[in-house]
């Protein structure tokens, strides 16, 4: 990862700041893009602590396109080259699965699905410009899934649902630009122990259902996907991989 470019969406908090923390131990250069402001600082400073990459951060919504494409810019330019993206903005929502109204599927949707298409388009309308990197890749992206498109769950089925879609998506981004050298994959984690998730009370419930006894640290996520994004992957592509301690299998 020393010296390479990465854009991490979804940046001030929870996976994505532990992605980028990562990054930048590894040398990467991150530009950080999260909607909250007053988080993104604390997360850019936090980030550059981290080790000898650097860390920069930048305020957009990624749902409206014609501004998710202008923040990616922005991020794009500041790192000079982007050899990365990690989209890790998003929500999780729990309700019974027939209460569920319009303005819930919007605002789930809108977030995990949408905004993920969006820094998606932005990032392979550029990427494709880009020379071949030493290991012959363009560029590399990596969504987040989750382990709940797998599995059925009354509790999020909305949820679910985007999530499922995410994997779709990768799957056919990566089909169409894999001539072009550009890898597309997706990460489906189970329940992680992130910050949100204790204050929610969740944590208990998702480590008792676990084989593994616990849920997932940030760490334990993060770690797969910079191997994703790193030059050691250089022939995976449209690929999901599920990261969840057994559960998807219990």
């Amino acid at each position: 990862m020393q010296g390479m470019g990465v854009v991490v969406t979804g940046g001030a908090s929870g996976l994505g700041l532990a992605t980028s923390k990562l990054l930048v131990s590894k040398g990467a250069n991150v530009a950080l893009i999260d909607i909250n402001q007053s988080a993104l600082d604390t997360a850019v400073t936090e980030t550059a602590k981290s080790g000898s990459g650097k860390a920069s951060g930048f305020v957009g919504d990624i749902i409206p396109r014609a501004e998710a494409f202008e923040v990616y810019a922005k991020a794009a330019k500041a790192l000079g080259r982007v050899d990365g993206v990690v989209n890790c903005a998003g929500v999780y929502p729990r309700k019974p699965i027939l209460d569920i109204t319009d303005e819930d599927w919007n605002f789930d949707w809108h977030i995990n699905v949408r905004g993920t298409y969006n820094i998606m388009a932005a990032a392979i309308i550029e990427m494709r410009k880009q020379a071949l990197d030493a290991s012959g890749v363009r560029g590399r992206i990596v969504n987040l899934s989750s382990v709940d498109a797998f599995k059925a769950h009354p509790k999020n089925a909305h949820y679910a649902a985007t999530k499922a879609a995410v994997v779709s998506l990768t799957r056919s981004f990566a089909l169409e630009f894999a001539p072009e050298q550009i890898l597309v994959n997706s990460i489906a984690p189970a329940g992680i122990a992130t910050d949100k998730a204790k204050a929610a009370g969740f944590i208990p419930e998702l480590a008792s259902q676990t084989p593994l006894g616990r849920a997932a640290e940030t760490g334990d996520i993060a770690e797969w996907i910079v191997f994703m994004l790193s030059s050691a992957n250089r022939y995976m592509t449209g690929e999901n991989v599920i990261v969840s301690g057994g559960y998807v299998f219990a």
